[in-house]
């Protein structure tokens, strides 16, 4: 069973936790980052989320990331292995798992080829929401309604966020 899909209200503590795990990341795998980035739904300001920091790790090549797995599992990092079938061109940790259960997650940590597609996408995501509060508002509500509906989901909570999020990707790239 997976832990359900919860959203919570914004909390502006969240780019303060940022900061924080970014000095620690910067510590343990600095010369390895080339960039790193606070990303996701807890990055826009007003956005109710998953209270989950979404960090985004910018490094020069996808194959550079196996020399950080080690420094990561210091700072309490798992990395995810089996996920790079379905997500090639990123490598995924988490961090703070109760019960190996999403629900206790409280960073996600995506480590990406600098400049890659999914940097830009992340990035153009991100920068347009925050931009346009009438946006985030949307997507707020959506992510409300589909929490409801994809509850104990996460992959139906997931892909139901694509169409939108497409969307916004293709609105900020049209400017």
């Amino acid at each position: 069973m997976t832990a359900p899909v919860i959203i919570v209200d914004y909390d502006p503590r969240w780019p303060k936790f940022f900061e924080e795990e970014k000095a620690n990341l910067v510590r343990v795998i600095g010369p390895m980052m080339v960039a790193i980035e606070h990303v996701g739904s807890t990055a826009v300001p007003g956005l109710a989320a998953k209270p989950i920091i979404d960090i985004m790790v910018g490094i020069q090549h996808i194959s550079d990331a196996v020399w950080c797995i080690q420094p990561l599992k210091t700072l309490g990092y798992e990395y995810i292995p089996d996920y790079e079938k379905s997500i090639p061109e990123r490598r995924y940790f988490h961090k703070g798992n109760v019960h190996r259960s999403e629900q206790g997650s409280t960073h996600h940590l995506h480590m990406v080829e600098l400049g890659s597609d999914f940097w830009s996408r992340q990035l153009l995501f991100r920068d347009y929401l925050r931009a346009h509060p009438d946006e985030a508002q949307r997507y707020a509500d959506l992510k409300k309604t589909l929490a409801a509906r994809f509850a104990s989901n996460r992959e139906g909570y997931t892909n139901a966020k694509t169409e939108f999020i497409q969307e916004i990707v293709a609105k900020s790239r049209a400017k």
